[in-house]
């Protein structure tokens, strides 16, 4: 079992994170429609390569990432870091790859000094709410029925985990 390499993004991996990204397409996870062409630059304005770490395999393949970003621009609440975002291509997955992106990414938001980390995943998405558990992280709210995907109502649920 390879290990992966976590780093921070950079704008040279951007056409990787979009492929990826595609890739990984789900209604497991994915509120928005699957992407068609032409396809929206990965990065923008809302989505720098300063907000993701990546993982990489040993050949330097890019197999994953995960956004960490303060949750709002008020100044009150930048003791919160949030996850907005995590995707391990398909080859990579089970191999402790989410695990490690997780992981770094607590590491990141302590070392920016927030205090605790938040997300948002989908009722049924039990592989990532599993993951999430296992590594520290509780429900702390549940919106039911909040998004009507694939034919059926999903709930938005609300995870968070002290960093201290």
């Amino acid at each position: 079992m390879p290990e992966s390499h976590i780093r921070p993004a950079l704008r040279t991996d951007e056409e990787a994170l979009g492929r990826l990204d595609r890739d990984t397409w789900s209604t497991l996870h994915a509120v928005t429609p699957r992407p068609m062409p032409p396809y929206a630059p990965f990065f923008d304005a809302q989505h720098r390569p300063g907000d993701f770490l990546v993982a990489e395999d040993a050949d330097g393949t890019l197999i994953g990432f995960i956004r960490l970003v303060p949750p709002t621009p008020l100044a009150c609440n930048q003791h919160v870091r949030q996850i907005q975002g995590l995707a391990v291509a398909t080859r990579a997955r089970g191999r402790g790859t989410g695990r490690a992106l997780v992981r770094a990414a607590c590491e990141l938001a302590r070392r920016q000094g927030a205090v605790r980390i938040t997300l948002r995943v989908l009722g049924h998405n039990e592989p990532a709410r599993a993951l999430y558990e296992a590594e520290g992280f509780a429900v702390e709210g549940v919106l039911p029925g909040e998004f009507w995907l694939d034919g059926r109502y999903a709930d938005d649920v609300m995870m968070g985990c002290s960093l201290g």
